[in-house]
C-alpha cells in the first residue's frame, strides 16, 4: 500500500463518482443509508451510554457504506449484510475496528467538553441529550463560540477518521496507524479534499435553492418544509456513497498504478 496524490480536479471528480454510482443503484444504497441511520438512532437509545456507543459504531458503520458502494461499482447489489462487513472480515480486523470506534467516540467527546467550556455545557448538552434549540440560546455569543470551537476542532478529527475504517479493513493498518496515514493522506491530497468538501457544499446549497424557487413558483412557501428533509437525507446518501472513490484513489497496493485515470467514472 502507498500513498497517491491526485490532482485538485479530482476532488470534483468523486463528488461526480458519488452521484453516478448513487444513481445506478438508488434503491440499494439509499436502503443501506436509511438503514444505518436507523441503527445509529437504536444505539443512541440505549440508557446512560447510548450517545457513546453511536459515536463508537460510526466508523463501522462508514465503512458498510462504503464497501457497499464498492459493490455496487463491481456491478453487484449490496445486500443489507454489507453494513457489518467490519466484524465480518476477521477477529483480529473486528477487534481493530472496535478500538477505532472507541477512540473516535472518546475524541468526539472530548470535542464536546472542550467546547463546554465556552458556554458551560449548552451546545454538548444539546448534542448528546436533546432539548429545544431557542432564539436566545442561538443568539447567545456563548453558545456560538462554543459551537464554532466545536467545528474547528471537528475538522481535523474527521479527517484523522476519513480514510482510517477502510485502511484497518481493507489494508490491515493498526488503528493508531490508520489515523496518522488517514491525516496524512487528506494533507496531501488537501487540494482535491477541499474541492470535493466544497463541490458537495455547492450541490446541497443547489438542491436547497431549486426547492425554494419551486416552492415559490407553485406559491405553496410549506412545501420547503416537506421537501427539504427527504431531499437532503438523499444527498447525504450520495455524499456517504462517494466516500470509497476519496479512499480508492488516495490509496493504491504496490502493483498497481499510482495515478487515478481522471476521466473514469466509476
Amino acid at each position: 500500500m502507498k500513498l497517491n496524490i491526485v490532482p485538485a480536479h479530482t476532488g470534483w471528480l468523486w463528488v461526480r463518482q458519488g452521484l453516478r454510482i448513487f444513481w445506478k443503484q438508488p434503491l440499494a444504497l439509499s436502503g443501506l443509508f436509511f438503514l444505518f441511520i436507523t441503527a445509529m438512532s437504536v444505539a443512541s437509545l440505549v440508557p446512560y451510554l447510548g450517545n457513546a456507543l453511536a459515536l463508537g459504531l460510526l466508523p463501522a458503520a462508514t465503512l458498510g457504506l462504503m464497501a457497499a458502494t464498492r459493490e455496487a461499482t463491481l456491478g453487484k447489489f449490496p445486500m443489507p449484510s454489507i453494513l457489518v462487513s467490519a466484524f465480518r472480515a476477521g477477529r483480529q480486523q473486528a477487534r481493530a475496528m472496535v478500538v477505532l470506534g472507541v477512540i473516535y467516540a472518546l475524541s468526539f467527546l472530548a470535542v464536546l467538553g472542550i467546547s463546554a467550556l465556552f458556554d458551560g455545557g449548552d451546545f454538548a448538552r444539546l448534542y448528546l441529550v436533546g432539548g429545544t434549540l431557542t432564539r436566545e440560546m442561538v443568539e447567545s455569543s456563548a453558545f456560538q463560540s462554543a459551537m464554532w470551537v466545536a467545528m474547528a476542532l471537528y475538522l481535523p478529527l474527521s479527517l484523522l477518521f476519513w480514510h482510517a475504517p477502510a485502511l484497518v479493513h481493507w489494508h490491515g493498518v493498526s488503528p493508531v496507524k490508520s489515523l496518522f496515514f488517514s491525516g496524512v493522506a487528506c494533507l496531501r491530497n488537501f487540494g482535491a479534499m477541499t474541492v470535493y468538501l466544497l463541490g458537495w457544499l455547492a450541490v446541497f446549497a443547489a438542491a436547497g435553492m431549486l426547492i425554494m424557487l419551486l416552492s415559490a413558483l407553485l406559491g405553496q412557501p410549506e412545501l420547503m418544509g416537506v421537501l427539504m428533509f427527504p431531499t437532503a437525507m438523499l444527498l447525504a446518501a450520495m455524499f456517504f456513497s462517494s466516500i470509497w472513490f476519496s479512499f480508492r484513489d488516495s490509496f493504491v497496493a504496490d502493483d498497481e498504478p499510482a495515478t487515478p485515470a481522471p476521466n473514469e467514472l466509476v
